[in-house]
C-alpha cells in the first residue's frame, strides 16, 4: 500500500492511500482534476518530452490548461497563471540545447530565491514546466477520451438525468404523479481570473 499527500486549493493537507504503483497516476489524475496538488515544483520546473506538450494530462501536477483573454495559452496552477513560451533551439561552443517549449511567469516577490531564474535585465522568472527533447511517455499523455476541456467559455450543460418511473399505488388509492429528474442547472462561464479551477 502506497500512500501519498496531497495540498488541496484552500491548503488542507489530505492523505491518500493507494493499492500499488500502477494506480499511482490514476490517483494524481483524479486529485489534480480538482486542483490538489501532490509535492514542489521541483528548481527550473518539470521536465517532460517535447513531444508530451501537445496532449499533456496537466490533472497530473495538479493544473488546468486554458486560453486567457488575448488568445494565449496558459496553465493555472497553484493560483498562478503561467504563460506558454516557444523556445528555439541553441547551438554555440558554450550551450548546445534542442528547441523547447516553456511554461513560465514573472517571479514574485513571495517566491523563494531558488525557484527565480534570471532572464536578460533584472527580469527573474518561475518556470513549472519544460517540454524539451526525449521520447515520448504515454502515461503523461491525457487518458483516451478525455479532451483537454476548454476553459473560459461556456460550458455544456450536465445531461439530464433518467427518467424516474412512478410506484404502483396499492388497490383503491390513487397512483402518485411521476417523478422527473430535473436536468442540473446550466454553468454560467465564469472569467478565468475568478476561479483557477
Amino acid at each position: 500500500m502506497l500512500r501519498i499527500e496531497f495540498v488541496t486549493d484552500l491548503g488542507a493537507r489530505v492523505s491518500v492511500e493507494v493499492d500499488g504503483a500502477e494506480k499511482l497516476l490514476e490517483v494524481q489524475r483524479q486529485y489534480g482534476r480538482l486542483g490538489w496538488t501532490s509535492g514542489e515544483v521541483p528548481q527550473g520546473g518539470y521536465l517532460f518530452p517535447l513531444e508530451n506538450e501537445q496532449d499533456f494530462d496537466w490533472s497530473l501536477i495538479g493544473a488546468r490548461k486554458f486560453t486567457n483573454s488575448d488568445g494565449e495559452e496558459m496553465v493555472m496552477h497553484r493560483g498562478h497563471a503561467y504563460r506558454r513560451r516557444e523556445l528555439e533551439a541553441v547551438d554555440s561552443r558554450k550551450l548546445k540545447l534542442p528547441a523547447a517549449i516553456k511554461y513560465s511567469r514573472g517571479a514574485k516577490n513571495t517566491d523563494p530565491e531558488h525557484v527565480r531564474e534570471k532572464a536578460d535585465g533584472e527580469f527573474e522568472y518561475v518556470t513549472l514546466a519544460i517540454f524539451r527533447g526525449g521520447k515520448r511517455q504515454d502515461r503523461f499523455a491525457l487518458p483516451a477520451g478525455r479532451a483537454q476541456a476548454p476553459q473560459g467559455g461556456p460550458r455544456p450543460a450536465a445531461p439530464a438525468g433518467p427518467r424516474l418511473q412512478a410506484a404502483q399505488a396499492p388497490a383503491g388509492r390513487p397512483a402518485p404523479a411521476p417523478v422527473v429528474a430535473r436536468p442540473a442547472p446550466a454553468a454560467v462561464a465564469v472569467a478565468d481570473e475568478d476561479t483557477p479551477f
